[in-house]
């Protein structure tokens, strides 16, 4: 028999906060999938073909990683693949949309706690066995821990971004926290079906009451 488990119904005070105001949530560790990258000179993350790859690489692992453990023969599991999110900053410290400098990335999706290495590994080698994908070689699996963050849902153009990062800006000094960590963005919307308008992209920042380390 498949026991089921349904991620984002037990993490819904994590994917699914108010776009009406901010809040402060504890991002315990989870397991992910994660690839690095660039952003090409030039090129925004709509048009960039390193991203691109990327992408289809953290989705195409991600499902071959739901089927076998669907399919496996002791303990079966099924689950809902997870949305797709982004790290991103820039090498002179904080990330800022309207900055010139080359944008770094890390892309990573969720994965089930019984997901193991020896699993990511058969995942990876089935489909590297169907797709010629370079950014392939890229991926690994480790675990993530945030930790204190603050978050709203962002609905709306990613352009337009920027109107809800202040309001997140402004929620953090009038509250006596400063930032630690890079500009998060999870994507529940998939810009290529969804109108701009109603795309729907979860915004979190890490915080602390101190200065980092």
């Amino acid at each position: 028999m498949v026991t089921k488990i349904d991620l984002k119904k037990e993490l819904k005070y994590l994917y699914a906060p108010s776009a009406k105001k901010v809040e402060i949530v504890n991002v315990p560790e989870f397991n992910f999938v994660m690839i690095d990258g660039q952003i090409e000179p030039g090129e925004t993350p709509e048009h960039s073909p390193a991203f691109r790859e990327a992408m289809m690489a953290v989705y195409g692992l991600s499902f071959t990683l739901k089927f076998i453990s669907k399919l496996r023969k002791q303990n079966p599991i099924d689950y809902s693949v997870m949305a797709v999110e982004g790290l991103w900053w820039v090498d002179s410290g904080e990330f800022d949309f309207r900055s010139m400098e080359t944008w770094n990335w890390t892309l990573l999706m969720m994965q089930p706690k019984h997901i193991t290495e020896d699993m990511y590994q058969e995942a990876l080698r089935q489909l590297k066995q169907k797709k010629d994908n370079p950014a392939l070689s890229r991926l690994r699996l480790e675990t993530f821990n945030e930790g204190l963050c603050i978050q709203i849902m962002h609905i709306g153009p990613y352009a337009e971004e920027p109107k809800t990062l202040d309001r997140m800006k402004a929620f953090t000094d009038e509250s006596g926290y400063i930032y630690c960590g890079k500009h998060h963005e999870i994507y529940l919307g998939d810009p290529r079906r969804a109108k701009p308008e109603r795309l729907q992209t979860i915004l979190r920042r890490p915080i602390e009451k101190t200065a980092c380390l």
